[in-house]
């Protein structure tokens, strides 16, 4: 069985002084204080004294040692013993093959592909415990927000059409009945004014609950407009009549 350790540095290689110093201050609360997590990079060290880790380059593998706890472009944190495995130095030596060519340095990507994955795909395959939570929460919390404006921007785009179809299909419905449909005497008032059909309120009642706004292209407010206005002659004409 062989010690498996997790190397973690704070992220201050931006070239900025100040933003490395915001960066320290944004670990310093959001971890140390709060415990949530923070902006860091990770290493794993197993047999010997190099640890492992991945980052971006443009050719080759993004996998890379380096002494452990001695990176230099970032500032060392702690290190977290994550537990033990009971692969032998060739396994370990064959696991790091397999990753070399699974994560080239190209497909590096700061939300979903970051040396935090790395880690924990490497963790997997020694058969010892993920990182905690923390280490990466950051990310995982970036990410998951940008599927969610994705996935909610398109619902809302797909509703907003879906909404503006049936409005006009609706809306051509009712007129329709209006200008065909036999009239209804009223109980009381003038036997001679039209009743509107009860499934316009129905709609429109429906379509306010929704929260549905008209559509502001000119097209659509062009067509809207035109079909209203030719409902409103229909239903005055058969007033007048």
């Amino acid at each position: 069985m062989r010690e498996v350790v997790l190397h973690v540095y704070d992220v201050t290689n931006s070239g900025s002084e100040k933003t490395n110093n915001t960066i320290l201050q944004i670990n310093k609360i959001f971890k140390d204080r709060i415990g949530l997590g923070g902006i860091f990079h990770s290493a794993i060290q197993v047999y010997g004294d190099e640890e492992w880790s991945f980052g971006f380059c443009e050719d080759g593998s993004g996998v890379f040692s380096c002494p452990s706890s001695k990176n230099p472009m970032y500032t060392y944190r702690e290190r977290i013993v994550l537990g033990e495995t009971d692969c032998s130095l060739l396994k370990v030596k064959q696991i790091l093959r397999e990753l070399n060519r699974e994560w080239p340095g190209s497909s590096y990507d700061l939300l979903s592909k970051n040396c935090n994955h790395f880690c924990d795909a490497f963790c997997e395959s020694l058969g010892v415990p993920k990182l905690p939570g923390w280490v990466n929460r950051f990310a995982n919390a970036g990410d998951t927000a940008v599927v969610v404006a994705g996935n909610t921007a398109l619902r809302l785009r797909q509703a907003k059409e879906e909404i503006v179809t049936a409005s006009k299909v609706a809306y051509r419905f009712v007129a329709a009945i209006a200008s065909k449909s036999p009239t209804s005497p009223e109980p009381t008032g003038d036997s001679n004014r039209v009743t509107t059909p009860r499934f316009q309120s129905t709609w429109l009642k429906n379509l306010a609950s929704l929260g549905a706004k008209p559509s502001t292209s000119s097209s659509d407010l062009s067509e809207s407009t035109d079909e209203a206005q030719s409902a409103r002659e229909t239903f005055k004409s058969r007033d007048v009549a």
